[in-house]
């Protein structure tokens, strides 16, 4: 099977790529760099591209160039504070560039088997309901959050519209090897083990936690994430329907650092600050959806962030 992953040198996208190659598929990667890694990808089994989404005219080429078997759209500018900092540029990738996508998958994917679209929990805002379910009221405090819900949309109308077979995936917290801790709104998990590397290396590390630490979220190991994404794309009944992808179970900050206190027998620096504008104080998934697929998520919050560690430790 032939497989395109935009955003594929990220963290989930190079994930999955190394997970598609392993089980014997062709795969193409188009990655900006602006925050992925070519270094995450393995370039002499993966065909990469270095370009930007936008590029239609790239885009273009890509798509007369090879029939697909199944389209993952993961490129992003994945975060809410940069999207409430720049949101033109934001929208531009992040809605702007996946319609025209659909629209060249529309006109020169003949084959396609499904296309799937990596949204976000982010959609639902502060909406007080728990745990959140695909038909929760959606409520977006952000442009990011904004523009992952409408291009949702665009995707479910090209499924029920235009017969383009595609799926929606909303990721909750994903953590794991190759995420990357310099984004200005990386996956807290990686912030945090960055930051214990440091202490380890003998600097000063502090970590900086934005509101009280008791704001929870439901933490979804990559491995699990993966395990989602291939039941979603190869499943016939997840055709023009939207899942959450996480554990179904809430976890603080707080927790979290605990956690990672116990694993490295130290203690991390904390300093608090205010909370961050369209931050959400509580959320996590109903899985059942997904579960009726067949995912069963494999790794606890315990038992995932010791995977993770472990890892990162071996890297060192």
């Amino acid at each position: 099977m032939k497989y395109l992953i935009t955003g594929g040198a990220g963290f989930i996208g190079s994930s999955l790529a190394k997970k598609l190659v392993d089980n014997g598929h062709e795969v193409t990667v188009i990655d900006d760099l602006s925050m992925g890694k070519k270094e995450n990808l393995d370039t002499e089994k993966v065909y990469f591209i270095k370009g930007d989404i936008r590029d239609n005219e790239l885009m273009e080429q890509v798509f007369e160039k090879t029939q697909f078997d199944y389209v993952f759209l993961l490129a992003a500018i994945a975060s809410v504070a940069d999207s409430i900092q720049r949101p033109i540029e934001t929208h531009e990738v992040n809605l702007d560039a996946n319609l025209n996508i659909l629209k060249l998958i529309k006109e020169k994917q003949n084959d396609i088997k499904r296309v799937v679209f990596a949204s976000s929990a982010a959609v639902y805002g502060d909406e007080p309901t728990l745990p959140k379910k695909e038909n929760s009221q959606i409520k977006p405090l952000s442009p990011y959050a904004i523009d992952k819900f409408a291009s949702e949309q665009f995707v479910l109308l090209y499924n029920n519209l235009y017969g383009v077979p595609a799926s929606v995936v909303r990721f909750f917290n994903v953590y794991g090897m190759n995420q990357n801790p310099e984004s200005p709104y990386s996956g807290v998990l990686s912030i945090i083990t960055d930051k214990f590397k440091q202490k380890l290396a003998g600097k000063d590390a502090v970590f900086n936690v934005y509101g009280d630490g008791n704001q929870e979220r439901d933490f979804v190991f990559i491995e699990d994430v993966i395990q989602a994404l291939m039941l979603v794309s190869e499943s016939e009944s997840s055709r023009g329907n939207v899942y959450n992808v996480g554990t179904g179970i809430a976890t603080s900050l707080n927790r979290i650092i605990e956690i990672y206190n116990d694993y490295f027998k130290i203690s991390m620096k904390l300093n608090y600050l205010p909370s961050r504008d369209g931050d959400i104080r509580y959320s996590y998934a109903d899985i059942s959806s997904l579960q009726n697929l067949g995912y069963v998520p494999i790794y606890s919050i315990v038992k995932g962030i010791h995977s993770y560690l472990k890892k990162e430790l071996e890297n060192l």
